[in-house]
């Protein structure tokens, strides 16, 4: 007899609901209150049951056989031996005392960046620190790859709450007249959302604000960044060239007099030191329409007229992450503030600016404003951490010292990485620097259901559950739903979660009544939801008991009855609503990072030139700008071996759309298997020829798992199409020290020899 079950469940890429028959999961379908679900859900059996899946305890030969830095030149390459449970809890344990012992705790690496999965209380990488702060603590990282210089450049510039919230979308929709979107609104960002998704809210209300007559002026190098439905008039700027731009429209207010001085003079800090150097009193450059035209190549005259017409409109103004996530990206966010600070209209409804909206789904979500349930990692006892960013710095530079946002530091001496929940050789820049700086280290331990390629690359490889192997509560701060994630079948093969996994090992050392508190798993998501429960208390919100909720499957928060103006306090009240900046204003000039001194992040907004742009020298060698952004068919790295990515791969690689122009340059047609080079390194992509990509860019998204052609050989060829084989790695700035990926410039050739096999979704040689 088939036994049936439908059980709710989530994922970054929203809510679904699960099919299983006779203990097997056969179906997904989309959770019954989200009107726009993401097709990402369609690849969740594939990549529970795929042949990449970690089986069962794996060690790396050579450090097996030798110990630990045994053969680090042979990460990636050396056959991985099986080991029972109990022996890989106890050389973790092991390794991890021997390395406390030898070195401190600063040694031990557990950063381990990436976006887990959906579940809160397994959420991978707060399960880690956890589990590090217990047992001393460990070298830490901060602020994220996705935002690093905004993290850094927001709170200076507008204080606490400067990456949001920001105003809300049905605010938009009834005031908003015009939206010029630096970077875009991309559809294909918003289909994930940190902690999961009930709904798709920003894929409901852009139609809303097109019904309404917003209209949109999309600044990208690639068009399809902004809905086609919006019918957006697109800039097809240079990449990099987004600050110019700004300055530009932020000269033509001036020479109109069209900048409200008042709001200047009440709201802001500094404003008369910035504007010589926008009118080029101190450089004798005046960063006008024309200056901003020959940068941009956008014309001065649509420069001009969009100015005017900024002034004249209610306006919002939105500056994707992407932007800022290449060289001095912090220019980008600080110059977006400040162009809106000159309309005068921040705080007003559908007005001011909004850094990220179209970056994730949950950006301008109306919903309350409510902590979802989180698990508590504790505190650090050794206050070690890096920015995020600077991994390879870190492990091929130990000792020495860096400056990061008004600080001088050193670099630790790193012995041990713990990764769980991510994937460095996905995010990560310059991948062929970092297969250097891997070998570093003496061991390197991760958890992974799969076979990514940083499982490859480490010592000792522990298999993890997926979300749909156990139990837990999906949710987010930007969304209004809370999921109950209801196990959906047994785990397979020798997979355990990675809390079990580091009950184990606490047990090893001594702790595991300090890591577990007394709690099993389902006491644990009870106690969290209980938590988060007695918060919503507090904002007046009557939420049902943890049993009816996860009965039910989901909890539902209502929709505000007003729409969120992001600074609307401080605009009725500055002195009331100061913001947590130095001055209480915003700060158009920042005596705190002017006096750091930085020659890459002076004290106002300003245009730097990238190392790497079209209108750099070395673009003479590679003339083409590659945008680096977000996939259309997976979250980063995450589902790349699923249905829905591979089924969007060409000859087994992933795309890379480009002009017809550039195609028809270098004989290339559509469906050619074609490598992209630059100085960094080499890869091979499917070519896809578009009319919505300008001439001179490239476009390959990020997330293909590295698939070298030669296994840990620094240099090799990557035969799948990752594009951090060819981005620089080197800080946005002194100040954010984020990554600079979008300042790439490489060249595109038609690949005429046999195809390599793609490997990367196979299990790894054993031994």
């Amino acid at each position: 007899m088939t036994a049936s079950a439908h059980k709710i469940h989530s994922s970054h890429w929203g809510a679904f609901e699960a099919e299983t028959k006779d203990g097997k999961l056969v179906d997904v379908r989309p959770f019954a209150k989200d009107a726009h679900p993401s097709p990402i859900i369609e690849s969740m059996p594939d990549a529970l049951y795929a042949d990449s899946r970690v089986q069962q305890p794996m060690v790396r030969k050579s450090w097996l056989e030798y110990g630990p830095g045994a053969a680090t030149d042979l990460r990636g390459a050396d056959p991985f031996v099986a080991v029972e449970w109990n022996e890989a809890s106890r050389l973790v344990a092991d390794e991890l005392q021997r390395v406390k012992d030898a070195y401190g705790n600063e040694a031990i690496f557990g950063g381990s960046y990436g976006w887990s999965s959906a579940g809160r209380f397994h959420h991978a990488k707060t399960q880690l620190k956890r589990f590090l702060n217990l047992f001393g603590g460990f070298t830490d990282q901060v602020y994220s790859y996705s935002n690093a210089a905004g993290h850094a450049i927001l709170p200076r510039i507008v204080g606490h709450g400067g990456y949001g919230p920001f105003s809300s979308w049905d605010g938009i929709a009834e005031h908003t007249e015009l939206f010029v979107a630096f970077g875009g609104v991309g559809l294909k960002n918003t289909q994930v959302e940190p902690g999961g998704a009930g709904e798709h809210a920003t894929h409901k209300w852009l139609p809303v604000l097109k019904e309404k007559g917003v209209r949109f002026v999309n600044v990208a190098p690639c068009r399809d960044d902004t809905a086609e439905y919006l019918e957006a008039e697109w800039w097809p700027a240079r990449p990099n060239s987004d600050v110019a731009i700004m300055l530009g429209l932020a000269h033509t207010l001036v020479e109109n007099d069209l900048h409200d001085a008042p709001f200047l003079a009440k709201y802001c800090n500094g404003f008369g030191k910035f504007l010589p150097y926008l009118l080029g009193e101190n450089d004798g450059v005046p960063k006008s329409a024309e200056w901003a035209a020959e940068l941009s190549e956008i014309p001065a005259e649509k420069i001009r007229s969009l100015a005017l017409e900024m002034a004249e409109k209610r306006t919002m103004i939105g500056c994707a992450y992407a932007l800022q996530r290449a060289d001095h990206g912090e220019q980008t966010y600080w110059m977006t503030i400040t162009l809106a600070a000159m309309l005068g209209t921040i705080g007003m409804p559908g007005c001011g600016f909004g850094c990220g909206y179209g970056s994730m789904n949950g950006y301008g979500n109306p919903r309350v404003d409510l902590p979802a349930p989180t698990m508590i990692a504790g505190d650090n006892p050794t206050r070690s951490f890096i920015p995020v960013a600077r991994i390879s710095d870190m492990l091929l530079n130990p000792g020495a010292p860096y400056q990061f946002n008004g600080l001088d530091r050193h670099y630790p001496d790193t012995r041990l990485i713990y990764w769980c929940g991510g994937n460095p050789f996905h995010h990560h820049q310059d991948l062929n620097r970092l297969l250097e700086a891997w070998r570093m280290p003496d061991t390197i331990i991760v958890h992974e259901p799969w076979w990514t390629s940083t499982a490859r690359h480490a010592d000792i490889v522990l298999p993890a559950t997926t979300t749909m192997e156990r139990n837990d509560i999906g949710a987010s701060g930007r969304d209004r739903f809370w999921m109950a994630m209801e196990q959906l079948v047994e785990p397979l093969h020798q997979a355990k979660n990675d809390f079990d996994i580091f009950t184990s090992i606490a047990e090893h050392l001594g702790f595991e009544n300090a890591f577990t508190e007394g709690r099993d798993e389902r006491e644990w998501i009870r106690h969290i939801y209980d938590v988060a429960r007695q918060q919503a208390a507090k904002k007046k919100l009557t939420l049902p008991d943890f049993e009816d909720f996860w009965n039910e499957g989901y909890v539902e928060t209502p929709v505000p009855d007003e729409p969120f103006v992001a600074m609307a306090d401080f605009r009725a009240d500055p002195k009331k609503h100061k913001r947590s900046t130095p001055s209480g204003k915003i700060e158009i000039f920042s005596e705190t990072i002017d006096g750091f001194g930085y020659d890459d992040c002076p004290g106002h907004p300003v245009w730097l030139e990238p190392k790497e742009w079209l209108g750099s020298e070395i673009a003479s060698r590679f003339p083409l700008h590659m945008v680096s952004n977000q996939p259309r068919t997976r979250l980063h790295a995450q589902m790349d071996h699923g249905k829905l990515s591979r089924e969007s791969k060409i000859q087994g690689r992933e795309p890379v759309r480009l002009s017809v122009e550039d195609a028809n340059a270098r004989g290339i047609e559509n469906g050619d298997v074609v490598k992209i080079f630059n100085d960094r390194g080499a890869l091979l992509a499917g070519a896809l020829i578009v009319d919505t990509v300008r001439p001179g860019v490239v476009e390959l998204s990020t997330g293909a798992w590295y698939d070298p052609l030669e296994p840990g050989k620094i240099g090799a060829l990557d035969v799948h199409g990752n594009p951090n084989v060819l981005t620089p790695d080197h800080g946005t700035s002194k100040l954010g020290q984020g990554p600079s990926a979008h300042s790439t410039l490489v060249e595109l050739e038609k690949f005429d020899e046999e195809l390599p096999e793609i490997t990367v979704f196979r299990q790894p040689t054993n031994a």
